[in-house]
């Protein structure tokens, strides 16, 4: 059975208080399996106030790099040091602003998993390439960067996350229908390289995602769910989607 998963990814906001808070309830309410990537200055607290409690703490970027003259950069091994237990590596904000190619993405997976985090392969299209009808070129292309440069028995620890650009921040969702679809053509290209590694890889959805449309998302057969912007802000919030 796969694994079922909603990740929180705070991108740039927190405060030592504020996470606090939001931390606390979040582990106080937990009834599902949870996760928290939150900015690289407070990562230490997160190990802090989670640690022992049912819900993993993450990074939201990793280096491809091993160490070295990398100015601004963050390294597995550092992240490791933290407990960290997941990473996102390819969001569409780090393809976008910091120019991210297929291949460094790859390479981020593969050092995130050198050290024994989780990378949480993100691939997606924007609105102008699905209205083009390039959905399905596009994630495969992100896809195949990674299945290019990963062994089977690394592909097998990898989670991957399907976000359309279109739906991240924008409070515009895919229909369940449109994601499932996705999600269906992700899976079997990886079944193309390993059908059982295809059939465990849990795939997550992310974009928009709230309490009110988490249930009907989920319920699809290929979206195991989700990763979730800002509504893992409101602890609230994302326990529903959690709960769901």
């Amino acid at each position: 059975m796969r694994q079922k998963l909603v990740i929180g990814n705070w991108k740039m906001h927190g405060s030592l208080a504020a996470n606090e808070a939001l931390l606390n309830a979040i582990k106080g309410g937990a009834s599902a399996t949870l996760a928290v990537c939150a900015p690289f200055p407070y990562l230490a607290q997160c190990q802090a106030l989670l640690a022992g409690s049912a819900v993993a703490w993450g990074a939201q970027d990793v280096s491809a790099e091993a160490r070295g003259a990398f100015t601004g950069e963050v390294a597995a091994s550092m992240l490791a040091e933290f407990g960290v237990g997941y990473a996102i590596v390819g969001h569409s904000e780090r393809r976008t602003y910091h120019q991210e190619a297929d291949g460094t993405v790859a390479a981020k997976a593969l050092r995130a998993l050198e050290f024994g985090i989780t990378p949480v392969i993100c691939v997606g299209e924007t609105l102008a390439e699905r209205e083009a009808g390039q959905t399905e070129a596009v994630v495969a292309r992100q896809l195949q960067a990674v299945l290019d440069a990963l062994s089977v028995e690394q592909l097998g620890r990898v989670v991957l996350a399907y976000e359309p650009v279109w739906a991240i921040g924008t409070g515009k969702t895919a229909t369940k229908e449109q994601a499932q679809a996705v999600h269906a053509f992700l899976r079997a290209r990886v079944a193309e390289r390993d059908d059982g590694v295809a059939g465990r890889m849990a795939i997550l959805y992310g974009g928009s995602v709230k309490p009110d449309n988490a249930a009907d998302l989920f319920s699809m057969p290929d979206i195991d769910g989700g990763l979730i912007g800002g509504a893992s802000l409101k602890a609230e919030d994302f326990l529903a989607i959690g709960n769901a």
